[in-house]
């Protein structure tokens, strides 16, 4: 399929197959957080912002994080969580608070509701995550995705601006 560019267009310096590669992964992208933000809202009440930092909460013992390192884990600014994070702590479900080994530092930790709300949201979230995603794909298709991402994920940490989350070996 020939694509026609209007004249300055950044995608026009693309071949045909970059951004074929590039529109397919734009439009599952884009589709697919405005569709799990709607299962999200429907079901639980929460958005697929707070799904992002309770899940990122849990890759550590006792769901307790500095706020640097949740923003890095998460790939969001700094000032964007803290924004968040002030709206999620009103809502009871993190905790926000100076760090015990260093005054200087913020920490946030999952609060019982918080852990409460993620424990119901997750059954409906995976399994619509498993029938618009996942089910779409075969089993090998699965693990060519996933190697697929990986690869692309290691070069964004090698090329990106923020280093690599303790937990993503």
């Amino acid at each position: 399929m020939t694509r026609d560019f209007v004249p300055g267009s950044p995608f026009a310096l693309l071949s045909e197959a970059e951004t074929a590669a590039w529109y397919a992964y734009m439009k599952v992208h884009l589709r697919l957080e405005y569709e799990l933000n709607r299962q999200l809202r429907a079901d639980s009440g929460i958005s697929l912002a707070d799904y992002h930092v309770l899940v990122a909460l849990t890759s550590v013992p006792g769901g307790r994080m500095r706020v640097t390192d949740l923003a890095i884990r998460i790939g969001w600014e700094r000032s964007r969580l803290s924004h968040h994070l002030k709206r999620m702590r009103d809502r009871g479900l993190v905790e926000t608070g100076t760090a015990a080994d260093d005054r200087r530092v913020t920490e946030v930790v999952l609060s019982d509701a918080g852990w409460e709300t993620l424990r119901q949201a997750a059954p409906d979230h995976v399994g619509f995550v498993r029938e618009a995603f996942l089910d779409a794909l075969g089993v090998d298709e699965q693990a060519q995705l996933t190697t697929l991402l990986e690869r692309v994920y290691d070069t964004l940490v090698e090329k990106g601006s923020l280093p690599r989350p303790d937990d993503h070996p």
